[in-house]
């Protein structure tokens, strides 16, 4: 059982005060003291469309690669991965939609061209001897499109597969999912050659079905989950979309299902209590409500 921290990158893309990159690397040092062997740390993005990540390389520069602990960025296009390579990183991650409008909305582009794109970023960060793992968005609604057919989530992630990506998370993007819809995608991966193996689930907590699908995807084999340190986050590119299910909300229920995860529940209760502080907000995850 893998937790894939997301809190550094897609936890705070969407604030609108820039967060100090010495507050980032110090939210990432406590991370790490938590137990935390997966830590997305930024995306190489132009700052002009997330403002907020302008400062990757610098947060790169000040953290220890080699502290036996995985530190992902996220890499949109062949420029990213330049930049990426410049600073010294040796994991990415690249992303893609499910569907054409959020493809446009997001990137500019059309679905078969971000896809292309993301397929093209794996292919070479992989021939470089970067470990790659892929993102798909919107696999389970769209709030321009709703409802998304099967057959394209299965096209896009088989795409990137082909790519050579050995690992799949698909993204409840706007948190509309239920586990009946986890089960199905996940079959129908299955279906296509996607084994659960290959799959991790990005879930968001819109509807509050964010811990209910994690349960139905654990039923179906899958062994990583994206979780963000006390729920911060969402999409500013799909403004439906409400924060990540919370690392400690998830930590909580595995816990519960006597899942070991490696990870510290009350340091990284005292974390998200620290960053909360820094954001000036309290923070969403229930059980940081309840711990403190």
């Amino acid at each position: 059982m893998r937790i894939y921290e997301v809190g550094p990158r897609d936890g705070l893309q969407s604030e609108s005060a820039i967060v100090p990159t010495e507050t980032k690397r110090e939210l990432v040092r406590r991370l790490v003291e938590a137990g935390n062997t997966t830590i997305e740390l930024t995306s190489f993005v132009s700052p002009r469309r997330i403002p907020q990540l302008a400062d990757a390389a610098e947060l790169v520069a000040g953290i220890d690669l080699d502290a036996g602990v995985r530190f992902p960025v996220l890499v949109p296009n062949q420029r990213g991965l330049d930049n990426a390579l410049k600073a010294g990183v040796r994991d990415i991650a690249v992303f893609t939609s499910a569907t054409e409008s959020f493809a446009q909305s997001n990137f500019g582009a059309t679905r078969d061209q971000v896809l292309a794109v993301g397929a093209a970023v794996a292919t070479r960060a992989l021939s470089e001897g970067l470990a790659v793992r892929g993102y798909v968005s919107m696999v389970f609604g769209d709030p321009w499109e709703g409802p998304v057919g099967l057959e394209d989530v299965q096209r896009t992630c088989l795409e990137l597969a082909g790519a050579g990506v050995p690992l799949i998370s698909l993204g409840d993007t706007i948190g509309v999912a239920t586990p009946g819809q986890i089960r199905a995608v996940v079959e129908g991966l299955n279906a296509a050659g996607l084994g659960p193996d290959r799959l991790a689930l990005h879930a968001h907590d819109t509807y509050g079905q964010a811990l209910a699908n994690v349960y139905a995807a654990l039923q179906c084999g899958l062994t990583e989950f994206d979780s963000s340190v006390g729920g911060i986050g969402g999409c500013p590119f799909a403004l439906t979309a409400t924060g990540n299910l919370a690392t400690e909300d998830l930590l909580w229920m595995l816990e519960g299902l006597g899942i070991s995860t490696g990870v510290d529940l009350p340091a990284l209760v005292k974390t998200s209590a620290w960053l909360s502080g820094h954001l000036g907000r309290s923070s969403p995850s229930r059980v940081v409500a309840a711990l403190t």
